[in-house]
């Protein structure tokens, strides 16, 4: 064995943990499975590095020096799980298994391949604290008593909290490891090391060749963390933000009317850490002991921004993409009226579309675009929807109607655009005036799903039968028209219903 510690220990608490979580007999099944082909395997990087710190994790990652794909096609037959072939090129395979019970997630088992020794593999790998291995069969034998194998003394660097790349090699190697080196010291609470920041600056260009499917899955696991904005932030610092949203670089420097602290970019910027912020995950630097008092929150509102919109997609990850986004238009739309006025007409809209194409680029899903670009198409309605006083009860229904699953959401990248506009010159009585508009909103659309789903007065056969209305476009939006009537409590029966269809055509004619 390479390294600084050849004789350094596994911490027997930190087995106990391994074992308490259920993944010691998933590792004495691949045992055996390895042994009867009298094939050599060692846990590496992620598990390893895990347990040493006392941190639940689904995920175990398997060096064999034989095919690891047959392995892996093995271990899930004998498991009854699910085999997943993730690179044939390289011969990558996961076996997904039953839940990891600390985490409630499926255990994945990833199976590579290597040659020589397995120094030599973990030499290949991005970080020390992942270049670390433990013999499978020795762990599984005698888990009180094995040897890490800590050639680049990863030990030392999690004792440290650094991240710290293996070698100057490794992001030219995979230019994904440039983002996820700002992930995993996000994840684990560390820093990264000096050399490896300039390493990073400098391979920075690089990550424009990564597929856009890797970014997504790398930025939606740093957007779900606490915090997370201060390392959006992090990402520009070392050059990655740019070369990954280019589309963000022409905001800097984008100057904003007088009421704005910072100019576009910064905004930006500032609006992603005010999410975090108001979702109770990050601090507000210019926060007081007041300032959360009148927003709004409830374990309903703390579920609805936990829950996955899609693999590695929790609301509030997208919240926190949408406030990144919300301005990427200002540039385009700015105009100086007569008066000196500065402007940004359509912002909103034409930011929605640019969204639109940021994301399909990047891979994310068809659900996970629609919620993005509805919040950005809308984040200026919330304050539109009344100018003085508080919203009516139709308004708050259109504004639902339009938002949908992303009413909520939009709702507070209102306030975190608010906090991010104003910054420490943020006025009171304008903060709580916004804060009291959303309660309300909140409110009422919680009070409306707590209802029975009103039943349907009229239908379009009652309107061609009626009325003799023909069918088309026309026919739909007078039905709209009921259902927001209904719904705002203007109309409760049939009867009701047909004499508003007939006040409504009668009004028609006359106009």
């Amino acid at each position: 064995m390479m390294g600084l510690d050849l004789n350094k220990k596994v911490r027997k608490e930190s087995l106990d943990n391994l074992t308490e979580s259920g993944a010691m007999p998933l590792l004495i099944r691949t045992s055996e499975i390895l042994s009867e082909s009298g094939v050599r395997g060692y846990v590496v990087g992620g598990l390893v590095r895990d347990t040493l710190l006392g941190r639940a994790t689904p995920d175990i990652d398997i060096a064999v020096n034989a095919d690891a794909l047959e392995i892996a096609r093995r271990l899930a037959d004998a498991l009854s799980g699910k085999y997943v072939l993730l690179d044939e090129t390289f011969g990558v395979a996961r076996v997904i298994a039953a839940e990891e019970k600390m985490t409630g997630k499926p255990w994945q088992l990833d199976f590579s391949s290597y040659e020589g020794d397995i120094e030599q593999d973990l030499a290949r790998r991005d970080f020390t604290v992942d270049a670390l291995a433990i013999d499978i069969d020795q762990l599984v034998k005698d888990s009180r008593s094995v040897w890490l194998i800590d050639p680049f003394n990863g030990c030392g660097d999690l004792d440290q909290k650094l991240v710290r790349s293996v070698s100057e090699g490794v992001f030219g190697a995979d230019a994904v490891r440039l983002l996820r080196a700002v992930r995993l010291a996000a994840e684990l609470g560390f820093t990264i090391d000096g050399d490896t920041e300039m390493q990073i600056r400098r391979c920075a260009h690089l990550v424009t060749g990564v597929a856009g499917e890797r970014v997504r899955e790398e930025m939606l696991r740093l957007l779900v963390l606490p915090g997370s904005g201060r390392f959006v932030a992090y990402l520009d610092k070392l050059c990655l933000l740019t070369a990954v949203l280019p589309e963000l670089a022409v905001l800097k420097g984008v100057e904003q009317p007088k009421e704005h602290f910072w100019d576009v970019f910064d905004h930006s910027l500032q609006t992603v850490i005010a999410v975090d912020f108001l979702l109770r995950r990050g601090d507000w630097e210019h926060a007081d002991g007041e300032l959360m008092a009148t927003v709004p929150w409830s374990d309903e509102l703390a579920r609805h921004f936990e829950q996955e919109v899609s693999s590695g997609g929790a609301g509030g990850a997208l919240l926190r993409l949408a406030a990144l986004l919300h301005d990427v238009a200002k540039p385009q739309t700015k105009t100086i009226e007569p008066d000196g006025r500065m402007r940004f007409l359509g912002h909103a809209q034409e930011g929605a579309s640019l969204t639109v194409a940021i994301l399909e680029r990047l891979r994310f899903s068809t659900k996970e675009i629609r919620l993005v670009e509805t919040m950005v198409r809308y984040h200026l309605r919330p304050m539109q929807m009344s100018q003085e006083g508080l919203p009516s009860h139709r308004a708050i229904y259109r504004y639902f109607r339009d938002a949908g699953e992303a009413g909520i959401d939009t709702l507070f990248l209102s306030m975190a655009d608010h906090l991010a506009t104003r910054g420490p010159q943020l006025d009171r009585a304008g903060w709580q005036e916004h804060t009291r508009i959303v309660d309300y909103v909140l409110k009422q659309y919680y009070e409306q799903q707590k209802q029975v789903r009103p039943v349907k007065l009229v239908d379009g056969h009652d309107l061609i039968n009626i009325f003799g209305l023909s069918p088309g476009p026309g026919l739909g939006g007078l039905l709209e028209a009921v259902r927001e009537a209904q719904a705002v409590g203007e109309i409760t029966s049939r009867e009701e219903a047909l004499e508003y269809v007939r006040k409504h055509l009668a009004t028609e004619e006359d106009a």
